[in-house]
């Protein structure tokens, strides 16, 4: 009998290098687990979508260990090779949150033993114009408060930091005058951030993705938030991000397949916390379970067809375009 084999594709600089130290126990347990291991370490940005939008079509199982960037690129080099092979993802990044959506193990060794153990359960993708997103896709402000705010003030502070850091930069903030197309409905409005979304958690926040968040359930999440006159209208907007109601005048919420933004400038987007280009047009639309990631256990609260799909059904992925449009 044949041995299965695998492709590791693993981003040696996420999560401050710690992977490495566990790569020999790693491909230890997946050697042990049956299978026949081919290692790749990501040598720059894009690369991951290249190396796996040309994968052999021997390999019937790829592993992505980084952060949620790694994922990203794994997917739409998966998405663009038009193959239908499990993912098994061993997150190693710094924040994680698609991992956190499904509750994988951020524990190196526990995550392998749950690839190892886990079934291949469809999820829904994001087609963004000509690129692919995993979970959120994002524009205007905070979109970088992630990143901008100092580390030792996020462990001091937690989460609170990000509030405080959004605030300090209130007086920045930047307004975008955006035609909104949801729904078959079209709205005009000034807006200083929107997201579609489909996880539980973004940026580490749970909770601003709205309840009863499904995974695989063919829709996004669509977050746009209307530009505050005022610091008591920016109040008004936190409370109801924190509180998770959603309820004010200055916040939109969908549940939807697809959304469409038109703008008279560019705006600069992010897909899975990486740069997503800038642009005049973006068509978002839902791929409805297209891409199978292993997990292990019952996830059936962000699953609603784990209990209805067959281990081994083959979901056939139409091939995407090559090329991204940075103006639509």
């Amino acid at each position: 009998m044949t041995q299965p084999q695998m492709l590791l594709i693993y981003n040696a600089h996420a999560g401050k290098g710690s992977f490495l130290a566990k790569l020999p126990e790693v491909i230890d347990m997946f050697v042990k687990g049956g299978y026949r291991v081919e290692a790749y370490p990501t040598q720059s940005a894009g690369d991951a979508i290249e190396k796996v939008s040309q994968i052999p079509g021997y390999m019937s199982l790829i592993v992505a260990a980084g952060g949620d960037g790694t994922l990203d690129e794994v997917v739409t080099g998966l998405m663009r090779s038009g193959r239908d092979v499990p993912i098994g993802y061993i997150p190693v990044g710094s924040t994680n949150d698609y991992a956190a959506s499904l509750r994988l193990s951020s524990n190196v060794l526990e995550a392998v033993g749950d690839i190892l153990g886990g079934e291949p359960q469809a999820v829904d993708m994001g087609i963004f114009n000509k690129g692919v997103f995993v979970y959120v896709a994002a524009f205007g402000a905070f979109t970088d408060v992630s990143y901008a705010t100092n580390q030792d003030m996020k462990n001091l502070f937690g989460h609170i930091a990000y509030i405080m850091e959004g605030a300090r930069r209130m007086g920045d903030i930047k307004s975008y005058d955006l035609r909104v197309e949801v729904e078959g409905e079209q709205h005009e409005a000034s807006y200083i951030y929107g997201m579609v979304t489909n996880s539980v958690s973004v940026g580490g926040f749970k909770g601003i993705t709205g309840k009863n968040v499904l995974l695989d359930d063919g829709v996004f999440e669509v977050l746009l938030i209307h530009t505050p006159k005022n610091l008591l209208e920016f109040q008004e907007i936190v409370t109801a991000l924190l509180t998770g109601t959603m309820d004010s005048p200055l916040i939109e919420f969908y549940r939807t397949d697809q959304v469409r933004f038109w703008s008279e400038e560019e705006i600069t987007w992010t897909l899975d916390g990486e740069y997503g280009g800038a642009h005049t047009f973006v068509d978002i639309h839902n791929r409805h379970q297209c891409v199978r990631i292993i997990m292990d256990g019952d996830k059936s609260d962000v699953l609603g067809g784990w209990r209805n799909l067959e281990n081994n059904a083959v979901r056939t992925v139409p091939e995407l375009p090559d090329a991204q449009d940075s103006n639509g």
